[in-house]
């Protein structure tokens, strides 16, 4: 179920973001990660691939990076492409580097992910989209 319920905050979020880091970013374009990551580009936003992986290498023209901790700037929002089990261990790693927001993709949810981050004074979206937020909100 999508979190959180007022579009107010998420587009309040969608507006102020101007660094995203992209967990589970991918070079293949036929993956949604890869598709999203290419619209935030073209959207204006700086977005830093996250993927060990791939680190050392580039996505979409940016550096990879092994992991949130290995990101030299202020990241704004980590937008999160990875399986349920491993959203808490991104929340911690959001929660260490400073994150502002944690985007847990459609489909994923954690409850115990949200809260945890919440508590740490993190905003959270839950199982939405920015590339379907975005247009829908009129941004």
């Amino acid at each position: 179920m999508p979190y959180p319920k007022n579009d107010d905050a998420v587009r309040a979020l969608l507006t102020s973001v101007k660094v995203i880091a992209l967990v589970g970013a991918s070079p293949n374009p036929a993956r949604p990660a890869h598709e999203v990551m290419a619209y935030l580009l073209r959207r204006g936003y700086r977005v830093i691939p996250v993927n060990p992986g791939q680190a050392g290498k580039d996505i979409l023209g940016q550096p990879v990076v092994a992991r949130l901790a290995d990101i030299a700037e202020k990241v704004d929002l980590v937008d999160i492409f990875r399986e349920t089990a491993a959203l808490p261990g991104v929340v911690d790693e959001a929660i260490a580097i400073g994150a502002g927001a944690v985007w847990m993709q459609l489909g994923l949810a954690h409850d115990g992910a949200r809260e945890k981050a919440e508590a740490a004074g993190l905003q959270v979206v839950m199982d939405r989209c920015p590339k379907i937020e975005i247009p829908r909100l009129g941004l």
